[in-house]
């Protein structure tokens, strides 16, 4: 994870003397949940709010295509309340997604689509439970064994939005989880995050 943020850091450096390269900022309400399998039942959590809100850069490839890399402070999780427990599972990541982006210009401004894997750390997380009117609170604990929750996360993502001439940005995207959080987890036990929600951005050039 340090090596691929020291890479990232570097590249940005690196390309920061073109004035082509247009950095910025983005932000905007995240929509998570989690699917989860215990003794191979699997189920969807419902969806929680949160917040997502980072840095970006476009590194022109060529005509009408970039590389785009961000970090970004992502707020993840779900909630089960069908039951006697009222679960809610809140979880912080620092996110690292490299996305692979086209624009097309369209009207005064441009479309642009863009996919790519994404990495993320685990910050910090916290399970909430109210059981008969009484709350218990725990922060989540990071390992491998059972009970804990994998601090390393790797997906996929997908974005989609409308870039206008002077650099504002309203854009769509998704994530989806590849990598088994559960501590000690396999095929029959495990959980994996996913994620959607609206951005709000502004980017400018670097020179």
């Amino acid at each position: 994870m340090k090596k691929l943020a020291l890479s990232l850091a570097a590249m940005l450096i690196a390309c920061a003397s073109f004035a082509q390269v247009k950095f910025g900022v983005v932000a905007g309400p995240s929509f998570s949940s989690y699917t989860y399998k215990i003794l191979g039942d699997k189920e969807t959590s419902k969806m929680m709010t949160g917040f997502r809100a980072g840095f970006t850069a476009d590194l022109p490839l060529g005509d009408d295509f970039y590389i785009q890399p961000s970090l970004l402070y992502v707020g993840k999780g779900g909630k089960n309340d069908d039951g006697p427990i009222d679960l809610k599972t809140r979880i912080n990541y620092l996110e690292l997604p490299l996305n692979f982006m086209y624009k097309a210009e369209v009207g005064t401004g441009a479309i642009f689509i863009g996919l790519g894997p994404y990495v993320a750390l685990g910050l910090s997380g916290t399970r909430e439970a109210n059981v008969a009117g009484s709350k218990v609170k725990n922060d989540i604990e990071w390992g491998d064994e059972t009970g804990k929750m994998k601090k390393f996360d790797a997906g996929g993502n997908f974005q989609f939005g409308y870039e206008l001439p002077m650099g504002l940005n309203f854009g769509l995207y998704t994530d989806l989880g590849l990598v088994n959080l559960a501590g000690n987890g396999d095929s029959d036990n495990s959980f994996r995050n996913t994620s959607f929600g609206v951005t709000v951005g502004y980017k400018f050039s670097g020179r």
